[in-house]
């Protein structure tokens, strides 16, 4: 399946974000997002996105190929960034490339995230709780992909 046109100038980005362990940035910054809209059943996706990325940040869960959590991050880089296809201030349509980059994202590693999901369904609460809190963040997200 080919990636959504725009797609792939957040690969970079999201390669320079995964080795900098700046993952909880990232997560605050789709959080921050999220908030702000009725996303449907897309806001279950990006949660789960969301809780595999704090995961793997925080080492308890690998299970999961580079390419895969490269996308996972470049969709969600995608979703946060004013500078993709569509600015989210058109209001009506702003909201669907990023839309459609995440569902594509979700198709793409579905296999994953089910073998993700079956990891989480066989956590404590308790676990889940600390794992999926969002850390402090201190310095905030650079979200231009056009920047080195």
């Amino acid at each position: 399946m080919k990636a959504p046109w725009s797609f792939s100038r957040f690969l970079p980005l999201a390669e320079r974000l995964l080795s900098r362990g700046r993952l909880p940035a990232l997560v605050f910054a789709v959080t921050r997002k999220v908030k702000g809209h009725n996303l449907g059943k897309l806001r279950e996706d990006v949660g789960l996105l969301q809780a595999l990325c704090l995961a793997y940040w925080r080492g308890e869960y690998r299970a999961i190929s580079g390419k895969s959590m490269l996308s996972i991050v470049a969709g969600l880089l995608y979703f946060v960034s004013p500078f993709d296809a569509i600015p989210d201030w058109l209001v009506g349509v702003g909201m669907l490339d990023d839309i459609a980059v995440l569902s594509w994202v979700m198709k793409v590693v579905a296999d994953e995230l089910e073998d993700f999901r079956a990891w989480r369904a066989r956590q404590s609460p308790e676990k889940l709780r600390v794992l999926e809190r969002v850390p402090h963040v201190e310095e905030p997200l650079e979200l231009d992909p056009r920047k080195g």
